[in-house]
């Protein structure tokens, strides 16, 4: 009898090995610096985006999802340490990521323990913890941004003046730095880790972090002579300087702001706009290089796709450059989601933060989600069983120079320095151009605003303080 079990025990294992194969594959493609309507499938016609296109026709798109922020001029850092961890915006702060990497609390190692093969490549910055020692496999660990030189900041200036800058010059490194475009090695490193991940019985997850369109804004010849400057629209909200940014930490000498000269006018705005699509379409080439690499292993009809991006990007909106700032140019960001049983062609509105994969993804490994994960899954809401935001309303932050709530297609941003708000209809003002904090009959939306920001204040444990500044409106 018992050498009969004994004879069965192999076979028993590889039923179990089965079961576990039978769950699916992830892949987290992650852009940065990428607005929501910088795709063609959020109804950008200018950009040609069609491999992203083509995930939001496959899959579900998310129409409002947010980055929550930063405390930091950075703001990528700690949107991918929120991203990694599942801690909210201000928390990032009080986390010791050593410890937490010792103690295994790392998104990819929650994974691991489940029984996932966890590979990255690509944009890390997250201070302190290398990714190698939280993924099983890491290949070309990238900076915050790739280098640029003097000669791509303050530009260009007017048409009748040389540009010192070119996008497709290598000598200028950046992207280019190595020898091969940063974005076209991602996806060298992805057929590598495929290769390797299908020849393994788990199954496993992809975190595929690009640089771009990050700036510097490089793309090969070919793709930057698609978007002549002439042709490029200015956008709706185009100021050639926002009013208030030397008070809200968005000034002169703030690294993104300083790529264009002040004042910005149509020609610089068109320009860099133009470079931006360039380089979007560049890193949209790849992702078709992906898909189609999943095609042919195999693979896809068992793989989740999670394509966004950790925060947004003004590119002449506003009068603004960077993403230091609570238009929803900055804060809200592309998300999409393809995978088995996900409604195909759909389009979900109810709000989340993008950092809600992290715990969808541990959901869809059947890995145990953490108690210390403060973002939720968004499988409910994919598969039908919520219609509702798991969020009353959407918070954002920037150091202690800005903040924002967004509630019932409302947006009150709160400007402490300048001692400012600024409120917006984002259905009939979806550029947020409109300012209706001063009009009468407003009061009482703005005063309902201003409690709930107190409240998720009190939520995130933000520091600041704004009753002092605004006691009229608590």
């Amino acid at each position: 009898m018992l050498k009969n079990i004994l004879l069965l025990f192999p076979l028993l294992l590889l039923l179990i090995k089965g079961y576990a194969d039978d769950r699916p594959n992830i892949i987290f493609l992650f852009a940065d610096d990428h607005s929501f309507y910088d795709v063609g499938a959020y109804g950008n016609s200018e950009v040609q985006t069609p491999n992203i296109d083509r995930l939001a026709r496959e899959g579900t798109l998310f129409s409002h999802a947010y980055n929550m922020g930063s405390e930091q001029p950075a703001v990528c850092v700690p949107s991918r340490t929120m991203l990694q961890t599942g801690q909210t915006v201000w928390n990032t702060r009080q986390y010791n990521a050593r410890q937490w990497a010792a103690d295994g609390r790392f998104w990819s190692q929650i994974l691991a323990a489940a029984g996932y093969n966890t590979y990255m490549t690509g944009k890390w910055h997250i201070p302190r913890v290398p990714p190698q020692d939280v993924y099983h496999t890491v290949r070309n660990r990238r900076p915050g941004m790739p280098n640029q030189t003097p000669a791509g900041y303050q530009r260009p200036s007017l048409p009748s003046q040389e540009d010192p800058w070119s996008p497709y010059d290598i000598s200028f490194e950046g992207f280019w730095r190595g020898g091969k475009h940063w974005s076209e090695v991602m996806v060298d490193d992805f057929e590598i880790m495929l290769d390797d991940a299908v020849e393994k019985e788990n199954p496993f997850f992809m975190f595929v972090a690009f640089n771009a369109p990050h700036d510097p804004r490089q793309a090969p010849r070919e793709f930057v002579e698609m978007y002549p400057q002439e042709t490029i629209r200015i956008p709706e909200n185009y100021l050639p300087e926002y009013p208030y940014s030397e008070q809200i930490g968005s000034g002169r000498d703030l690294r993104d702001e300083r790529l264009a000269p002040f004042p910005r006018t149509p020609y610089a705005t068109r320009v860099q706009r133009s470079e931006f699509y360039a380089i979007t379409t560049h890193m949209d080439h790849q992702i078709g290089r992906m898909l189609r690499a999943l095609e042919a292993a195999g693979v896809k009809d068992n793989t989740w796709i999670v394509f966004s991006a950790d925060h947004g990007l003004a590119v002449g909106q506003h009068g603004l450059m960077g993403k230091q700032n609570m238009y929803d140019h900055s804060l809200r960001v592309p998300f999409i989601v393809v995978g088995p049983g996900a409604p195909q062609g759909k389009v979900l509105r109810a709000p989340i933060y993008y950092q809600d994969v992290m715990p969808t993804v541990l959901e869809l490994a059947q890995a145990e989600v953490p108690e210390h994960i403060e973002f939720n899954s968004i499988l409910p809401l994919l598969r039908g069983q919520r219609e509702a935001s798991f969020y009353d309303a959407i918070y954002g932050a920037y150091m202690d120079y800005q903040r924002a709530v967004i509630h019932d297609d409302y947006k009150l941003i709160v400007y402490p320095e300048a001692q400012v708000l600024r409120l917006f209809n984002l259905v009939d003002d979806p550029y947020e151009i409109m300012d209706l904090a001063g009009e009468d009959g407003q009061q009482a939306r703005i005063r309902d605003l201003m409690q709930r920001l107190q409240g998720l204040q009190k939520q995130f444990n933000d520091p600041l303080d704004l009753t002092q500044v605004f006691p009229d409106w608590f």
